[in-house]
């Protein structure tokens, strides 16, 4: 067996309660002035954070959004600038974390994250902006935060229907490291464990939101699958779901809990360890109809019909989808993507 392996120089502080702690955390990162960025319904949390900050905090900027418009990074930059602010503070979800990303990306800021969801992005170098209906991605060292706070009673807040495709995606992360074409023994572990963390939690949360020791782990969890999604190429089911975020302005969790089914039952059979892996994690013997199912009786859409995909977008879809080539187990057709569009409009895993 052969493999590289390369761990992402970052920080993380992880417990709950561990909120308090982000005075330290700026003074271990030698930081002086923070502009904090939120989405608008975090504002308050955005507040408190920058309460904590006290004299190191420069602002606030909570107009962050879904799939990063190049526009509002560009308003986040000037914010930044005009603040005389020589760091970012990201709290709340993947829009947030993507924003400060962006600013990152051509300022050199350094960015500490204090995520709420499970999104994973803290984990990772990849960046995203959309302009004129398109998602362009990439990766580059500059956009990993510094340090990543991970505070559990930070997520008792998130609804639980937020909650569950928050972690569907997270998830979607571990299935595409186990078949990556850079995956390594390390990262099959940490895909595994996360999968698992994540699926004994969500069904719990859904329940009773307020479970602390569901909670922790969950974000577990969603660290760990972020940390595959940081340390591997992913594949076919990240790029539908850029694209079907990017161009149609759908609910970027939401996509990924819709679409992991469909894109795993595609992907799956070429990648038979990564199947034997996520088998064990779900306690399964079908994988894609299991998340199909699971997904489905914690209230996610069951189809992309529900979230206003039709037929006619297909071509688009498929266009974008094979513009550029990308490491996948199966080669991506044409055909092969439009069977796999039509199962997931009509939902035909789900029960």
């Amino acid at each position: 067996m052969t493999f590289a392996y390369e761990a992402l120089p970052m920080r993380v502080v992880f417990g709950a309660g561990s909120l308090r702690q982000l005075p330290l955390e700026v003074r271990w990162l030698g930081l002086r002035r923070l502009l904090v960025l939120s989405t608008p319904g975090q504002r308050a949390l955005a507040e408190h954070a920058a309460t904590l900050l006290d004299e190191a905090s420069a602002g606030l900027f909570t107009e962050a959004r879904m799939h990063v418009p190049v526009e509002m990074a560009e308003a986040a930059r000037d914010a930044a600038r005009e603040a005389g602010a020589d760091g970012c503070l990201a709290v709340g979800g993947g829009s947030t974390v993507g924003l400060a990303k962006a600013v990152a990306l051509t300022s050199g800021l350094p960015v500490i994250s204090v995520p709420t969801t499970y999104s994973g992005s803290e984990m990772t170098t990849v960046w995203g902006l959309t302009e004129n209906g398109r998602k362009r991605t990439g990766r580059d060292r500059a956009v990993l935060p510094r340090s990543v706070v991970y505070d559990p009673e930070l997520t008792v807040g998130l609804p639980a229907d937020v909650s569950v495709t928050s972690g569907f995606n997270a998830i979607a992360h571990a299935v595409e490291a186990q078949y990556a074409p850079d995956a390594s023994p390390i990262v099959s572990l940490m895909a595994e464990e996360g999968v698992r963390s994540l699926a004994t939690a969500l069904p719990v949360i859904a329940t009773d939101p307020a479970d602390m020791g569901a909670r922790t782990d969950a974000l577990r969890g969603a660290w760990l699958c972020g940390a595959c999604l940081g340390a591997t190429t992913m594949s076919l089911h990240h790029k539908l779901c850029h694209i079907l975020g990017g161009t149609f302005d759908l609910p970027h969790a939401t996509v990924h809990a819709v679409v992991l089914p469909y894109t795993a039952a595609f992907n799956l059979p070429a990648a038979p360890a990564a199947g034997q892996a996520l088998l064990r994690a779900l306690a399964t013997d079908d994988v894609a109809k299991h998340l199909a199912r699971a997904s489905a009786g914690l209230g996610v859409p069951r189809s992309l019909a529900e979230l206003g995909v039709t037929e006619g977008d297909f071509d688009e879809i498929i266009a974008q989808a094979q513009a550029r080539p990308y490491a996948n187990p199966r080669p991506v057709t044409a055909q092969a993507l439009r069977a796999l569009l039509t199962d997931a409009l009509k939902g035909t895993l789900a029960p």
